[in-house]
C-alpha cells in the first residue's frame, strides 16, 4: 500500500494546500499535548508524509555522493515535503509566542479547540478499518492505555547539554509523527519544552539546530518501523493510532486542577500533577469554550467531507 515513488504530479495551487496543511501541524506541535501527528491523520496527508520521509533512503545517499543530484532528487518526494516542512516552520516561528500566551492566560480555550479536533478525528480515522474485530478493539484499549498513562507522568529536571539536546530531538520527533502522542508534551517530561520554546522566541540557532538534528536522525529511522507496521499490518496500526489519539484525551481536557508544580532551571513554573475537574458552572467562558469544542469538531469532519468528495 505504502511501495513505490509518490506522485509529486500537483499544481501549485495543491501545493499551497499543503502549505497550509504543514502550518496547521506545526500549529499543533507547538502545544504540548497535540501532536502534529494527530493533524496530518486529519488532513489525510499522514501515510503519505510518513512514505515520503521513507524515501530518502541508500539510494538516494548513493545517488548524491555520485553527484547525480537530479536523480537523487527524482528519487525522494522533496516537493511535498518542502511545502510541509514551510508551513510547519511558518507555524512554529509566528505563532510559538502567541500560543505560549495563550496557553499561559487562557488554557480552557487552547484545549477546547484541540479537544473537539481529536474527538472528531477519533471517528475520521476509524473509518480506515477494514472491519472491526474483538482484536482491533483490544488493540484500541491497549493504545489508549499506553497514552493515557503517558501523559500522566511527572516532568523531570533534565540537563542542557549538546547530547541531551540532540536526543531530546530525537525522541520527541518519534512522538511527533504519531497521533496522540505530542512531541511537544515529550520535550515537557525531559524538561526541555520552555528551553526549546524560548530559543525559537530567542532565535538560538544553535540550540535549535541540535534538537533539528537529533529529530532529523530520529525521523528517518522511525518513519521506516511505521512504513513496515502499515504495509504487514495495517488495520492493527490504525487501530493503535486511534488508541493514543483516545487516550491523548487525558491531556487535552480542558479543565483542570494543579495538584503539584515545580520550577525549572529557567524559572518557569511546571505542573507535575493535574486532575482533570468539571467546570465551575455555568458561564460566559464555559460557552466559549463549549463553541470552541464543536468548531473544532466541524472542522475535521468538513475536512473530511472534502477529502471524501475529492475523491
Amino acid at each position: 500500500m505504502m511501495n513505490g515513488p509518490v506522485d509529486s504530479d500537483r499544481s501549485f495551487t495543491a501545493y499551497l494546500g499543503l502549505t497550509m496543511k504543514g502550518f496547521c501541524m506545526g500549529a499543533s506541535d507547538v502545544i504540548p499535548g497535540v501532536s502534529g501527528g494527530t493533524m496530518a491523520f486529519i488532513l489525510g496527508i499522514y501515510q503519505e508524509l510518513i512514505k515520503s520521509i521513507k524515501s530518502f533512503d541508500l539510494i538516494f545517499l548513493r545517488l548524491l555522493f555520485s553527484l547525480k543530484v537530479k536523480d537523487a532528487l527524482d528519487h525522494v518526494s522533496w516537493q511535498f515535503l518542502m511545502a510541509i516542512g514551510f508551513g510547519i516552520l511558518t507555524a512554529i516561528f509566528t505563532l510559538a509566542r502567541i500560543l505560549a500566551w495563550l496557553l499561559e492566560n487562557q488554557p480552557v480555550f487552547i484545549w477546547s479547540f484541540f479537544f473537539g479536533l481529536i474527538v472528531a478525528s477519533l471517528f475520521t480515522v476509524s473509518k480506515h478499518l477494514a472491519k472491526w474485530t474483538p482484536s482491533i478493539v483490544i488493540w484500541i484499549g491497549l493504545g489508549a492505555l499506553c497514552t493515557y498513562l503517558l501523559v500522566g507522568m511527572v516532568p523531570t529536571k533534565t540537563p542542557d547539554t549538546v547530547w541531551f539536546l540532540f536526543m531530546s530531538g530525537a525522541i520527541a520527533i518519534c512522538a511527533m509523527i504519531l497521533p496522540g502522542i505530542s512531541g511537544a508534551f515529550i520535550l515537557v517530561l525531559l524538561g526541555k519544552y520552555h528551553y526549546v520554546l524560548e530559543a525559537v522566541n530567542n532565535k538560538d540557532i544553535l540550540t535549535l539546530l541540535l534538537v533539528a538534528g537529533g529529530a532529523g536522525v530520529g525521523l528517518v529511522t522511525f518513519v521506516r518501523l511505521l512504513n513496515w507496521l502499515f504495509n504487514r499490518y495495517h488495520d492493527i496500526t490504525i487501530a493503535l493510532l486511534t488508541g493514543f489519539m483516545f487516550g491523548s484525551l487525558r491531556k487535552v481536557w480542558p479543565w483542570k486542577k494543579t495538584l503539584q508544580s515545580m520550577t525549572d532551571t529557567h524559572g518557569n513554573a511546571i505542573a507535575t500533577a493535574q486532575a482533570n475537574i468539571l467546570p465551575s458552572g455555568w458561564d460566559t467562558k464555559l460557552m466559549i469554550a463549549l463553541c470552541l469544542a464543536v468548531i473544532g469538531f466541524l472542522v475535521v469532519f468538513s475536512l473530511a467531507f472534502l477529502a471524501e468528495k475529492k475523491k
